[in-house]
């Protein structure tokens, strides 16, 4: 019998805050929070959904920030979160992550979804400028995709595997399988897994713009994130980082730790279909769906809630439904998406959503979709609208990806 996995921390830096309870007070809202960027002013999308308040000289100390991009100061403070509410390694502050730490036999593993163009187009611009001389020594470990888990592992002095999961915007819920398997396995005993982005750049907005995959609705930033609805138009671009800290549950309940949630299931499937369009029946998500529920040893009447990838393009959501439809037919569960209200995290987008998911849980509620007014096509799903639902049983956790790469979570209350 393979071992239970139990998520005993949470660490979340995210458009609706800094820790689980504002996150959670922010999506029980249900309030789109998109609104004007400075960083794409004057663009044809110059809105998003953004990590505010947020110091990283503050969190990290000023050598650790200027070292780093984003996208890394965002994994490090969600890690630093996470471990602390897992009561793991209490004493850990700015720069004294890595004397003792965490050890050898814990682990990191995040996913991370593109490299980070805020860091990589200025320094292109000297080399056409013909300055490579004025190129910076730290614009590759600042920026590339690997370098999150890295210096997550420096911090903390977790010495065991460290890996970068890039399955496009199924990378963080790709980190927590892979995480999954290392604890399964015996590799390690404790793993930090989920996901960072920051792809609030020009160059960003500007090819998912010509792609024809972000809402174009500048008029009204608050209403243009709306999962399901029959008026979507696209996505709205977000950031942040979610970090969940899995452990044997029986080692867990050994140290008297607090299990939040126990990860039973988890299912991937490739559409090998199009490079960027979902399969139109969801066939690569069906696939990750029924494997996560195999997986778990679960039945579609075991699912309490899904949480949708749920990005508000028009091919996404109508091949989701599709799925969803196809898994579980006229009695599907209740289904949240929560990007509705903080956007789209890309890369990280998927261990959001599983913290979410603990969230709703421990919690009993599924929060509503920000925006939904009404669904169109052949999918009739039972979308949760206008005010947060009780709900039991388990909930799955959708994403899905560029290249036809889906993951899905099932997790269920302790």
């Amino acid at each position: 019998m393979p071992a239970e996995i139990a998520v005993t921390g949470l660490g979340l830096v995210t458009p609706a805050g800094h820790t689980p309870e504002d996150n959670w007070t922010a999506l029980c809202r249900g309030r789109s929070l998109a609104a004007r960027d400075t960083e794409l002013a004057g663009l044809p999308v110059d809105f998003s959904c953004q990590v505010t308040g947020f110091d990283a000289a503050g969190e990290l100390g000023r050598p650790l920030a200027r070292r780093t991009d984003r996208f890394i100061q965002f994994a490090l403070a969600a890690a630093r979160r996470a471990v602390a509410d897992a009561g793991l390694g209490g004493d850990l502050g700015p720069g004294d992550g890595a004397s003792g730490g965490l050890g050898e036999r814990v682990g990191v593993v995040l996913g991370v979804g593109s490299n980070s163009l805020s860091t990589y187009v200025p320094e292109f611009g000297h080399l056409g400028a013909d300055r490579p001389d004025r190129v910076s020594p730290l614009a590759l470990p600042r920026s590339v995709p690997s370098m999150a888990a890295g210096e997550v592992a420096i911090d903390v002095g977790a010495r065991g595997p460290n890996f970068t999961t890039a399955s496009a915007c199924a990378s963080g819920a790709t980190a927590l399988g892979v995480a999954r398997d290392l604890l399964r396995s015996g590799t390690c005993d404790v793993v930090l897994a989920g996901g960072s982005e920051s792809a609030r750049s020009r160059m960003t907005a500007t090819c998912f713009t010509r792609m024809r995959a972000l809402s174009r609705r500048r008029d009204e930033p608050a209403l243009a994130s709306r999962p399901f609805d029959a008026r979507r138009d696209g996505f709205v671009l977000g950031e942040g980082a979610a970090v969940l800290v899995l452990e044997r549950a029986a080692d867990a309940r050994a140290r008297r730790a607090r299990v939040l949630a126990v990860l039973r299931g988890f299912g991937a499937g490739a559409d090998a279909h199009h490079p960027v369009a979902p399969h139109p029946h969801g066939d690569g998500a069906v696939r990750a769906i029924r494997a996560a529920l195999r997986d778990a040893d679960c039945g579609p009447e075991d699912v309490g809630h899904v949480n949708a990838h749920g990005t508000g393009t028009p091919l996404n959501d109508a091949a989701e439904a599709a799925a969803l439809t196809r898994v579980f037919g006229d009695a599907a569960p209740p289904v949240t998406a929560a990007k509705g209200v903080v956007g789209h995290a890309l890369g990280a987008a998927g261990a959001v959503q599983a913290a979410y998911t603990v969230l709703a849980l421990r919690h009993g509620t599924v929060p509503p979709v920000a925006n939904f007014e009404g669904q169109d096509g052949d999918h009739k799903l039972d979308i949760v609208a206008g005010r947060p639902r009780p709900a039991a049983g388990a909930g799955i956790s959708c994403s899905f990806g560029f290249g036809g790469q889906n993951a899905v979570l099932l997790l269920t209350a302790d």
